[in-house]
């Protein structure tokens, strides 16, 4: 069941705003990995109530102190490509203030490195999940074809040293990059697809179950007349049968 959030007041709104003002995505390649990893969750969780995903959401992990109110001091946020939270409902939100969602931290993050990307602001984001509780954190490079992951053991999150078919412990997605491009399976092996491939797979499902429908449909009226022709022909030697009696013939001392 997806739940409707509470709106924020207007202090709310200002202290901590939906945008940071920065865009999704700075090109196709990003955009389109990051619907993908979003929309493969969203399938892989969609009879769960209590997973929320989100894409390029603000996360602000801590509420102000009045004295840093006063202090006119910001809030902390990062506002991961793909995140995943286990044990808050789905529904929609300006941003995930941990503080209202009975403080529980995101615990796995996705990045789509873009070109726009800077050294300073990838290590910002690590400190940042390392110390505000993230478990599984990825970072894919698609200029390199490069995945990276990280899991936490402690207060810090330890690199994986081999990244390839890797299975994530929380999500159950396996990761590959042997194909140049960045591809996740379902647990059934499935993997997840661009919402335009979907559809295609959709349509062809639906039109195997047509074809499967007008076979069936086919084979029946094949079946019927059949039937209809066996009938007949019962019912013509009956009539045969009849005219021979009514001449004083018995059929049975034919040959």
């Amino acid at each position: 069941m997806v739940q409707q959030l509470q709106f924020l007041s207007i202090e709310e709104e200002l202290l901590y705003p939906d945008s940071d003002g920065k865009p999704l995505a700075d090109n196709t390649t990003q955009l389109r990995l990051i619907f993908t990893i979003k929309g493969g969750l969203d399938a892989l969780f969609k009879d769960r109530d209590d997973v929320f995903v989100a894409a390029d959401l603000l996360w602000y992990p801590v509420q102000l102190t009045q004295a840093e109110i006063l202090a006119d001091k910001k809030p902390r946020k990062q506002a991961p490509d793909v995140m995943v939270v286990f044990g808050r409902p789905k529904g929609d939100r300006g941003s995930y203030m941990q503080w209202k969602e009975d403080n529980i931290a995101p615990q796995v993050a996705f990045e789509i490195l873009s070109p726009g990307n800077k050294k300073k602001d990838m290590d910002t984001k690590f400190k940042f999940y390392q110390e505000h509780g993230i478990e599984e954190y990825y970072l894919y490079n698609p200029k390199k074809n490069r995945l990276q992951g990280w899991l936490r053991k402690g207060n810090k999150l330890e690199e994986i040293s081999q990244m390839e078919n890797w299975r994530s412990p929380l999500l159950g997605v396996k990761f590959s990059t042997r194909e140049g491009d960045l591809v996740l399976f379902h647990p059934d092996g499935e993997r997840f697809v661009e919402f335009v491939e979907a559809i295609e797979q959709r349509d062809r499902a639906l039109a195997e179950k047509d074809r499967e429908r007008l076979e069936k449909e086919l084979e029946k009226q094949r079946a019927d007349r059949q039937q209809q022709r066996a009938d007949n022909a019962e019912a013509t030697i009956q009539q045969l049968r009849d005219r021979l009696i009514q001449l004083g013939i018995d059929p049975e001392n034919l040959s």
